[in-house]
């Protein structure tokens, strides 16, 4: 019993960790500021923070236990909604770090090669992506 419970608090601390650099990114690349300034709710900006963090937690727990959750179709479609929502804003987030392919280049003086790096760099998360899901690692 007491391993499984040091188990428990590991797994959990580590998914901590996990969720916490990722909520940091996800903050750290403005997400958060930009849709508090596209729908004019800056003053409520802590507030969403917290349910990003607190997302993160739900997720670290749902993903450590596994619960079965019996929500029926309206809450799958708030959940897709959820999940689609924090998708876009992944995309966002990566649209404005391919700003760093530029400077990268330049800082480096890249003459030649400057599209084959880039769909190298395509190529191999395509490849990573079809690896990850042949050998049924998200399961």
């Amino acid at each position: 019993m007491w391993q499984q419970i040091g188990m428990a608090i590991v797994g959990f601390g580590g998914g901590m960790i996990a969720a916490g650099g990722m909520v940091a990114l996800l903050i750290g690349l403005g997400i958060t500021p930009r849709f508090a300034g596209i729908t004019h709710t800056a003053d409520r900006i802590l507030l969403y923070e917290d349910f990003t963090m607190l997302g993160a937690v739900a997720g670290n727990v749902l993903q450590l236990y596994e619960p079965s959750l019996a929500v029926g179709k309206i809450g799958l479609a708030v959940y897709g909604l959820g999940a689609g929502m924090f998708l876009g804003a992944w995309i966002l987030a990566l649209a404005e770090m391919v700003d760093v392919f530029p400077i990268a280049i330049r800082r480096l003086k890249i003459k030649v090669g400057v599209p084959l790096i880039i769909v190298t760099v395509a190529a191999a998360k395509i490849c990573g992506s079809l690896l990850y899901f042949y050998q049924g690692m998200y399961r």
